[in-house]
C-alpha cells in the first residue's frame, strides 16, 4: 500500500519580464515558441526551477507614468505594470532557464497600478488581499479597485483621497523635480557650477563654496556633486534663507514646481561639513565623479528596479562611501533626491529605526555607513512593513518626520542641531565627519479633545474627571471588564496630563508573576563581562528623570497591575507613592545602594504620576493589597456601545451602517445575561473593543468579520466564563450569530 502525499501549499502565480538588457523585447519569440526564458545564465536559476506545471504565468512590463491615468495622481509619477500575455506553465525543463507555457496574448495591454514589481520574476501567492486582487485582475479579467489601493497606508500620502489640509510631504515634489533636472548635468557640470557662483554673487549664504587647490591658492569651486548642490538649501539656516536659495537654484535648473512652504523633518547638513567631498588639495581625482555615478545609478534604479540596476547601484554606492566626507550623509543626499524611494540614515533616523522600530542598521568599520547591499536590504525590509495599518510609519518621509519627533524615554536624546549663524563657515576636511542632522522638533500639543478625536467613547466630562483624580491623587487605576480600552486610554491620559505628546516622558511596563523589585526598582544585573552590577529599573529611571526636570510631568503606565505582587515589586517605594509623602522629608533608603556603593535617600517627586490598568474579571488574580488601594484612585470603565461608538465604527472602520445596530443589540443582550448571572456579574461583560475593528473593513465584510470575532475571541472567553456550564456558553455563542 502506498501513501499519497497531497501538496496543500498554495499555487504560486508568476509575473515575469520579457526584456533583456532593458530594451530587447523577447515576448514575440516566447509566444511563438511557447516558452518563457530566464535572461540570466548565473541568476534566478533556482527560482525558475521552482516553477511548477499548472501554475499561471503572466508577462509584465513595469514603468512609471504621470499623465493619462484613470485617477488624479496630483502630477506625481505612478508605478504601472502592463499585463501583456497570460498563460499556464505546462513543463519545467529544470535547467533554471526555461519553462514551457501555453500563452494567450493580452490585447490591448491591461494596466495595473501601485502594487507592482520591477524585478524580472515576481512570485505571487494567493491569500493576501493585494495578491488576490492582482491575480483576479491578470487572469480572470476583474477590474482593479484603484481607489482602495491608492488609499492604502503606503500610497495614501501621495495619491489618496486625503483632504488637502491633511496632506503632508508636499516638499517631496520640489526635491524630486530638482533631482530630475540635475541629471542633465551629470556629464558637464560647468554650466551648473557657474550658475551657482552667479547666484552666490547676489544672494548671501553661499560663500562657503570656496576651494583650496594643490598649489596653495584658493578660489571658487570648479566642480560640484549633485548632493552638495542640493545641500545649498539644506543647511543649518533659517527657513526664509532656505526658500530663497531653493528658489534661485530652481530658476537655474528650470524647475517649475513651487518651493515648499516648510522643511519639517528634512535632515540638514552641518555648516562645517556642507560638501560631500574634500578640498581640491586633498581630494581624490575621481571623488566628484563617484558621487555623480551613484546619483545616476539611484535614478536608474527608481525607473527600473532590476537585478542589473541594483547591482550597479550597490557598486556605485560602495564606491561613493569611500569618498572622504560622505559617510552616512550619502543616504541623506539620496533621500533628498528620491524621498519616496530612499531612506535617510542620519543619526536621528538610525536611532529611531533601532530603538522604535527594532530593526538593525548595519555599520561598517568604525561606525561607518553600511554597504550598498545592506542599505537596500533595509529599504526592502521597511517597505514590506509600510503597508501594515498598525506600523508606526508608512513611508520614508514619514519615518524621517517620526525620527525628528521621537524622544527615547531610556537613552539620552540624540543631539539635534540648532539654526546656524555661521552659514559661510570654512569647511572641515580633516578629523571626524560631521553628519547631517535634524533641527529641534516642535512640541505636539495633546488635550482631552485629542483623546476624543482618537476614538474614545467616554463623555468629555468623564475624561475631565479622570484627569482631575490623577492630578490630585497622583496614582490612578483604570479597572473594568476585558475590552473596555483600559490600556488604550492610559497612555492618552498621560499625554493629556502633560499637555503634549511626548513618549520620552511616559514609561510603560507590564506586571506579571515573575516581575520583581530588582526588575522594577533596583537590583543586580549581569554585565557583558560576566560580572554583576547594580542597575536601576523602570521606576527608578522615571524617578530620576522627573527629579531632573521638575517643570515637566512624567508618567509610569503599569499594565495589569494586579498580575504581579505590587507590594513586593514596589517595596519601600509603595509608602512613598502617597500624594502626601512626595517630599524629600519622607525620603527612604532603598534596599540596594547607588551604583557607587553609597546609600542616598529616595523620594518620589510630585511631577511623577502612575496610571495602572486592572482586569477585574480574571479569576486567577488575587485581590489588590489594601495598602496599594489606599494610594490609588480607582475608576471603573464599562462597555461603551452607543451613538458615539456606532458613528465611529461606521465612519472610521467601514462597518456596514445597516448592521451596526444589530451588532450592538446582540452584544448588549449578551452583557445583560452575563451581568445577571450570579456566578459572573457586571465585571465580566464584553467590552466594546471586541467589536471595534482595528483596521477598516472591506466592503461587504462586516458579517464575516463579526462571525470571526465571535468564533475566535468572544466564544473562547465565554467558554472560560461558563467552564462549569459549557451548554450555556454554546447557547450564548449561538444567539450572537443567530440568523447570520
Amino acid at each position: 500500500m502506498t501513501t499519497q502525499t497531497i501538496d496543500s501549499a498554495p499555487h504560486a502565480t508568476w509575473f515575469v519580464g520579457a526584456s533583456y538588457g532593458g530594451t530587447d523585447d523577447q515576448m514575440p519569440r516566447f509566444l511563438a515558441e511557447g516558452i518563457w526564458e530566464n535572461g540570466y545564465d548565473d541568476k534566478l536559476l533556482e527560482v525558475v526551477r521552482s516553477m511548477r506545471p499548472g501554475e499561471r504565468i503572466a508577462i509584465k512590463s513595469s514603468y512609471t507614468r504621470k499623465h493619462g491615468l484613470p485617477f488624479d495622481s496630483r502630477g506625481r509619477a505612478v508605478s504601472v505594470m502592463g499585463i501583456k500575455a497570460v498563460g499556464t506553465i505546462t513543463e519545467n525543463l529544470n535547467d533554471g532557464k526555461r519553462v514551457k507555457v501555453d500563452w494567450a496574448k493580452v490585447e490591448p495591454v491591461r494596466e495595473w497600478y501601485f502594487y507592482t514589481h520591477r524585478a524580472t520574476i515576481w512570485r505571487v501567492l494567493p491569500g493576501e488581499w493585494m495578491n488576490d486582487a492582482l491575480i483576479a485582475f491578470a487572469f480572470d479579467g476583474k477590474p482593479q479597485d484603484v481607489d482602495r489601493f491608492r488609499n492604502e497606508p503606503f500610497w495614501r500620502e501621495r495619491y489618496g483621497t486625503t483632504s488637502p489640509e491633511k496632506q503632508r510631504f508636499e516638499w517631496t515634489d520640489f526635491y524630486e523635480a530638482v533631482a530630475e533636472k540635475l541629471l542633465a548635468h551629470a556629464d558637464d557640470r560647468t554650466p551648473l557650477i557657474e550658475g551657482i557662483h552667479e547666484i552666490a554673487s547676489r544672494v548671501p549664504g553661499l560663500t562657503y563654496l570656496q576651494d583650496k587647490f594643490p598649489d596653495g591658492t584658493s578660489g571658487p569651486l570648479r566642480d560640484i556633486c549633485p548632493f552638495t548642490t542640493m545641500g545649498t538649501f539644506n543647511r543649518s539656516m533659517t527657513d526664509a534663507n532656505r526658500k530663497t536659495l531653493a528658489g534661485e537654484l530652481a530658476k537655474l535648473l528650470g524647475v517649475t514646481v513651487p518651493v515648499p512652504p516648510s522643511f519639517e523633518g528634512i535632515p540638514v547638513l552641518n555648516n562645517q561639513r556642507s560638501w560631500f567631498f574634500a578640498y581640491a588639495d586633498k581630494r581624490g581625482a575621481g571623488d566628484i565623479d563617484a558621487l555623480w555615478k551613484v546619483f545616476v545609478a539611484a535614478s536608474k534604479m527608481v525607473d527600473g528596479d532590476q537585478l542589473d540596476t541594483r547591482d550597479a547601484f550597490i557598486r556605485a554606492y560602495d564606491e561613493a562611501t569611500q569618498v572622504w566626507g560622505v559617510a552616512w550623509n550619502l543616504s541623506t543626499g539620496l533621500y533628498w533626491a528620491h524621498p519616496w524611494e530612499f531612506l535617510t540614515l542620519d543619526s536621528q533616523s538610525r536611532h529611531y529605526i533601532n530603538k522604535r522600530l527594532g530593526l538593525n542598521v548595519a555599520i561598517s568599520g568604525q561606525q561607518g555607513p553600511c554597504d550598498g547591499r545592506a542599505y537596500l536590504k533595509l529599504l526592502d525590509d521597511l517597505r514590506s512593513r509600510f503597508g501594515e495599518d498598525g506600523y508606526p510609519v508608512h513611508s520614508f518621509p514619514d519615518l524621517s518626520l517620526a525620527s525628528w519627533m521621537y524622544k527615547d524615554p531610556v537613552d539620552e536624546p540624540v543631539p539635534a542641531g540648532d539654526i546656524g549663524t555661521n552659514a559661510g563657515a570654512e569647511q572641515e576636511t580633516e578629523g571626524e565627519v560631521r553628519e547631517a542632522f535634524q533641527v529641534a522638533a516642535p512640541i505636539v500639543p495633546y488635550s482631552v479633545e485629542d483623546i476624543l478625536k482618537d476614538g474614545c467613547f467616554l463623555e468629555r466630562a468623564e475624561i475631565d474627571r479622570l484627569l482631575d483624580r490623577l492630578r490630585t491623587k497622583k496614582n490612578l487605576i483604570l479597572q473594568g471588564p476585558p475590552g473596555t480600552g483600559k490600556t488604550w486610554l492610559a497612555k492618552r491620559l498621560a499625554f493629556a496630563l502633560m499637555g503634549q505628546k511626548d513618549d520620552s516622558k511616559v514609561r510603560a511596563v507590564q506586571f506579571h508573576p515573575n516581575l520583581s523589585y530588582e526588575d522594577f526598582v533596583r537590583g543586580w544585573r549581569p554585565t557583558g563581562e560576566g560580572k554583576l552590577s547594580l542597575a536601576d529599573g523602570v521606576f527608578m529611571e522615571a524617578i530620576k528623570a522627573a527629579s531632573k526636570d521638575p517643570s515637566s510631568k512624567f508618567v509610569v503606565v503599569i499594565e495589569e497591575i494586579n498580575r504581579g505582587n505590587p507590594a513586593q515589586i514596589f517595596g519601600e517605594l509603595l509608602t512613598l507613592l502617597e500624594a502626601g509623602k512626595r517630599t524629600p522629608n519622607e525620603a527612604l533608603e532603598l534596599c540596594y545602594p547607588d551604583a557607587d556603593g553609597k546609600r542616598r535617600p529616595v523620594h518620589i517627586p510630585e511631577n511623577l504620576y502612575v496610571v495602572g490598568t486592572m482586569n477585574i474579571a480574571d479569576r486567577s488574580l488575587a485581590l489588590v493589597d489594601l495598602a496599594l488601594r489606599r494610594r490609588f484612585a480607582f475608576v471603573g470603565l464599562e462597555p461603551r456601545l452607543g451613538q458615539v461608538w456606532r458613528d465611529w465604527v461606521v465612519k472610521e472602520c467601514a462597518v456596514d451602517p445597516g448592521l451596526v445596530a444589530d451588532i450592538e443589540r446582540r452584544i448588549a443582550e449578551l452583557n445583560d445575561q452575563i451581568a445577571a448571572d450570579a456566578r459572573l456579574g457586571k465585571q465580566f461583560r464584553i467590552g466594546h473593543s471586541y467589536v471595534t475593528p482595528a483596521h477598516r473593513l472591506e466592503a461587504g465584510d462586516t458579517k464575516k468579520w463579526f462571525l470571526q470575532v465571535v468564533e475566535t475571541e468572544i466564544g473562547p472567553l465565554l467558554d472560560e466564563y461558563w467552564f462549569d456550564a459549557p451548554d450555556e456558553a454554546q447557547k450564548a455563542i449561538a444567539r450572537l450569530t443567530q440568523g447570520w
